[in-house]
């Protein structure tokens, strides 16, 4: 089979489309025939190195968490999946012609295959976040960077739960956001004020998606330091406030059966740009930029 991989740090320069050992379900695990698998930045901070500790590259590395699919290979002790079966989830490696998941959903038959495949980090991510915070119906929550990937998934999670979101980005995304149920807010100095006058008052909760506004600004908006959520800022944990990376907080089978109801229902949809896996590095070039509305997918 052929797999996106790099036997080298450095930019997106660094990734070929090229022949790789084939991979099978292990039990527990499906294997997939992948139509489309979705690019996070967690990505690109392997190949570029910023993962690595400043250790150089021993083998190769392979890229991707999350795809969808048809299934064609079951592993040991799997139930309710059959080969044939479409389906979107998490794994490993999955920018590759079949990939192995070890948690998925079935794919509603009205979803497209890029669609698919670009929810399942941001879903899990979201789900993973609203969790841990505690916001409830009826509460509002400010989500910082809520026009990306995770972002925009996070809001229309959070929407569909009865939660009031308020969302910044930069102004060319407001309009967005309104669309999937956000009050906007512009991102940068004085984000905090701008949240106050667009809500009436503090926020119940925080999620920080881009890690840029500093934590203390966010932490001024709740009630408790506890209340702020972050993925992206890792010091934040110093002044009180939660830090996730996944690992045991990660719960993937309950947020990816959320997603699928949230798809079939229409209270989820996500703006995919999609790219050839052989033009990868220059989706990967657009994802290192920032600016993603959505989600950026690849396929065969």
């Amino acid at each position: 089979m052929h797999a996106l991989q790099y036997t080298t740090h450095g930019g997106p320069e660094v990734l070929s489309w090229t022949a790789a050992p084939d991979v099978h379900a292990g039990p527990g695990q499906v294997r997939v025939e992948v139509r489309a698998a979705s690019v996070n930045p967690i990505d690109w901070k392997l190949f570029t190195g910023m993962m690595s500790g400043g250790q150089p590259m021993t083998g190769t590395g392979y890229l991707g968490h999350d795809a969808a699919g048809v299934v064609d290979e079951v592993g040991d002790g799997v139930t309710g999946v059959a080969v044939g079966d479409d389906v979107f989830g998490l794994g490993s490696n999955t920018q590759a012609e079949h990939a192995v998941l070890a948690s998925w959903a079935a794919k509603p038959s009205s979803v497209d295959w890029a669609v698919a495949a670009a929810v399942g980090v941001g879903g899990e991510t979201s789900e993973r976040a609203l969790r841990l915070l505690g916001v409830e119906a009826g509460e509002t929550l400010l989500i910082d960077g809520g026009a990306g990937g995770v972002g925009a998934i996070a809001v229309q999670m959070a929407v569909a739960r009865g939660i009031r979101v308020v969302a910044s980005s930069s102004e060319a995304n407001h309009g967005y956001l309104e669309e999937i149920g956000a009050i906007p807010v512009l991102y940068g100095e004085g984000m905090g004020d701008r949240v106050v006058a667009a809500t009436g008052g503090p926020v119940d909760a925080v999620f920080d998606v881009a890690g840029k506004t500093p934590v203390e600004q966010l932490v001024a908006l709740v009630p408790a330091p506890a209340k702020v959520l972050s993925i992206a800022n890792f010091s934040a944990g110093e002044v009180g406030a939660q830090v996730t990376v996944g690992g045991a907080d990660a719960q993937p089978t309950k947020a990816l059966a959320e997603v699928k109801d949230l798809l079939e229902q229409n209270q989820l949809v996500v703006k995919v740009q999609t790219f050839p896996f052989d033009r990868a590095e220059e989706a990967y070039r657009i994802s290192q930029g920032g600016h993603v509305r959505g989600k950026l997918a690849l396929v065969p």
